[in-house]
C-alpha cells in the first residue's frame, strides 16, 4: 500500500475533458464515471476508509482549457476542494485538426494559469497536474505532435511554477506502448481502454505518493 498525503475529511476534485468524464451521470453530484477517477477513488476508499474522503468528478467531454475557465467557479471553487487534479489539453490540439479551431500556445498557457491562480487564491487546495497525451495510433495522430508537444511543455512549466504534483502521463503511456500495441491502452489514441485508465490511475497514485515521500524526506533533513 502506497503512502498518501490525504487528511481525514479531504475533498478531492478531478477535472478535465472526456478522459476524466468517462460517462459520469450528470444528475448525480457524486458520480465518478467508469474511468481513472473511479479507479483512484476505489483504491483510496478501500485502503483509507478512516479518512472519509469525498471525491468529485467534474470532467466534461469535449472541453478545452477555455471551457474549464468558464465553469471553474461552480465546478471547482464552490466545491471547496482540498485537492484539485486537472487533465486537459488534448481537445485544444484535436479541434485544430478536425474543426480548424486554433488554440494558440500562449493563450492556452494563460488560460491554464488562470485556473491555477483562481484555485490557489480561493481555496487551500493542493494542485495535481496531469500531462495531456496522445498515442501514435491511428497513424494521423503522429501529426498531432506538432501541436501537442508545446502544450505538454507549457503544462510542465506551470506545474513547476505552482509547485504542483506532476503526473507524466504522455511519457508513461509512450513507454507502455513499447510493450504492447497502442490500441491496448487507447484504441483511438486518446480515449483510454480499461487498461489505459488503470495505468493512468496507478501513475496518479504513484506520483502523489512519491511527492509525499519527498516532502517527508525534506522535512526530516
Amino acid at each position: 500500500m502506497v503512502n498518501m498525503p490525504f487528511q481525514k475529511g479531504d475533498r478531492i476534485l478531478f477535472q478535465g475533458d472526456s478522459v476524466t468524464d468517462c460517462g459520469r451521470e450528470r444528475t448525480d453530484d457524486y458520480a465518478l464515471g467508469s474511468g481513472y477517477p473511479a479507479l483512484i477513488a476505489a483504491y483510496l476508499w478501500a485502503h483509507y476508509p478512516q479518512l472519509q474522503l469525498t471525491i468529485f468528478n467534474r470532467g466534461v467531454s469535449g472541453d478545452r482549457v477555455y471551457d474549464l475557465v468558464d465553469r471553474w467557479q461552480t465546478d471547482c471553487i464552490e466545491l471547496k476542494p482540498n485537492w484539485v487534479s486537472i487533465l486537459v489539453g488534448i481537445n485544444d490540439t484535436w479541434r485544430r485538426y478536425d474543426q480548424d479551431m486554433i488554440s494558440p500556445i500562449g493563450e492556452f498557457k494563460a488560460a491554464y494559469r488562470q485556473l491555477l491562480e483562481q484555485t490557489t487564491q480561493h481555496t487551500n487546495a493542493r494542485l495535481i497536474i496531469c500531462e495531456p497525451f496522445v498515442l501514435n495510433q491511428p497513424a494521423d495522430r503522429l501529426a498531432w505532435r506538432e501541436d501537442l508537444n508545446p502544450r505538454i511543455q507549457a503544462v510542465r512549466e506551470l506545474a513547476a511554477e505552482f509547485s504542483a504534483i506532476y503526473v507524466p502521463l504522455d511519457g508513461i503511456l509512450a513507454a507502455a506502448c513499447t510493450k504492447v500495441t497502442p490500441s491496448f491502452w487507447a484504441e483511438d489514441g486518446v480515449h483510454p481502454t480499461l487498461a489505459g485508465h488503470g495505468l493512468i490511475a496507478s501513475t496518479w497514485l504513484q506520483s502523489t505518493s512519491q511527492w509525499t515521500s519527498e516532502l517527508r524526506h525534506a522535512d526530516n533533513s
